[in-house]
């Protein structure tokens, strides 16, 4: 039998999921390190501490698998007494939690995601009220999530969200405001507005959507000069916003707004309030009141009875529309969604083509876009340095998920963190490539 080990506790916490998910992680490690707890974030297995924390998502099957994988991972160290503790947080665990005690036992404790004290006396810490917006940040210096509300209240029938996280809450402005001061004293530049639905923020609070209120209070933050707005809604969308994000160059003239689908069959079994016309005309306003905005969507093809014709009305409309950035996932059939009563009666080979088909026309679209800005100036902000390549980005694309301008490290030297303007030189679907506009390169 093994003894516990001599060495002195230090917890890795891991995430996996969405930006939201990374944002509760940086919660719980600003309160571990407050209570003097040795933490880190997805260290490599040489230094990972011996007290695992698994922060999870229980979104669609993909991401459960790959839950579940990371947790047997885990168990199984333990098991070899490679770690000593595993505790298990997040999505995966609020949804599927008696499920998951029964088939994976050896997991110290699971948690869902509003037990956040529980957790931290679990793993011997407080919880300080007064550490509001407090947190260890996990990503580059210069950008940070701003989660703005948690939970949903809309009935979209193929999401699981509200089942795991709860009805919509509003964060008061003055805490946000206050949470964005801290974060552009630790050099934060940019921040990234995310909620599973900005649009409907303060109604609960404010009794009205706030949304633009909340933006004018944080483009005041010293500091602050890039803010990005992530998964708005398009029904009942604060046109307000659009103004104030045409006026204010704080505020990127990016938009996130998961779409799904056009299909009119399509919306309204899937419960989204809205029709393709009314979509169509949303979307033209964006681009007349803010123009050169870069708008950023999702969609979903193999919906419980969608037929050819409702793929075809999707794909050409996705040409006709010119998204700047777009995603696409297959349907994900989850238990104890509105969704879930009906037939899952697309084949998952024909969810993957039509998926395959909806990319390889959004690469196109894309690399026709990106030719465009050849022989432009942009201001980007340098996130790291990869390789023989600084990484930066524009204000039309958001981390991980948007295109990256690459400068060649061996010409030049810059600083990461920093804005410099680059003038583009080349082009792909998804990268741009370019020097800075004011300095000389030596032939």
């Amino acid at each position: 039998m093994r003894t516990k080990s001599l060495k002195k506790n230090k917890i890795n916490v891991i995430t996996l999921g969405c930006s939201k998910n990374v944002y509760d992680s940086e919660v719980l490690m600003g309160q571990l390190r407050a209570s003097g707890k040795d933490v880190t974030h997805e260290a490599p297995a040489h230094e990972e501490g011996n007290i695992i924390v698994i922060n999870t998502c229980g979104f669609i099957d993909n991401a459960k698998e790959e839950s579940v994988n990371m947790i047997l991972n885990y168990v199984d160290k333990k098991e070899q007494g490679i770690v000593d503790k595993v505790f298990v947080t997040g999505c995966l665990s609020e949804r599927y939690k008696p499920d998951l005690i029964k088939e994976i036992p050896n997991v110290d404790q699971y948690f869902g995601t509003t037990e956040l004290p529980g957790l931290l006396k679990a793993l011997g810490a407080d919880y300080k009220h007064e550490l509001l917006g407090e947190r260890l940040t996990t990503t580059p210096k210069n950008y940070a999530y701003l989660k703005i509300a948690e939970g949903c209240d809309r009935p979209c029938s193929f999401c699981a969200i509200p089942l795991m996280r709860g009805k919509h809450v509003s964060q008061p402005i003055e805490k946000l405001v206050k949470e964005a001061e801290g974060l552009a004293r630790n050099g934060v530049k940019e921040l990234i507005l995310i909620a599973q639905d900005l649009t409907y923020y303060g109604l609960d609070l404010y009794k009205k959507r706030n949304l633009a209120e909340l933006l004018e209070n944080l483009v005041k933050v010293e500091g602050i000069e890039w803010i990005r707005l992530h998964y708005a809604f398009p029904s009942g969308f604060p046109m307000d916003v659009l103004e104030l994000m045409d006026r204010e160059p704080k505020i990127c003239n990016y938009i996130d707004i998961p779409l799904q689908h056009i299909s009119d069959s399509v919306l309204k079994s899937m419960r989204r309030g809205t029709t393709q016309e009314k979509t169509t005309k949303l979307l033209k306003e964006f681009r007349q009141a803010v123009p050169g905005m870069a708008i950023r969507t999702t969609l979903i093809v193999g919906y419980p009875g969608e037929t050819e014709e409702d793929f075809q009305t999707l794909k050409n409309w996705v040409e006709e529309m010119r998204f700047e950035r777009l995603g696409c996932f297959a349907y994900s059939h989850e238990e104890n969604t509105h969704a879930y009563l009906l037939e899952d009666d697309v084949p998952a080979e024909v969810k993957q083509q039509r998926a395959n088909e909806i990319m390889e026309l959004q690469s196109q679209i894309s690399w026709e876009l990106n030719q465009e800005k050849i022989g432009q100036t942009f201001r980007c902000i340098i996130d790291r340095k990869e390789g023989s390549h600084f990484v930066g980005r524009t204000e039309f694309d958001s981390p991980d998920v948007d295109n990256e301008v690459l400068i060649d490290a061996t010409q030049v030297y810059l600083k990461t963190g920093e804005f410099v303007n680059i003038k583009i030189t080349d082009a792909t679907e998804f990268d741009l490539y370019g020097i800075p506009a004011d300095v000389k390169i030596e032939a």
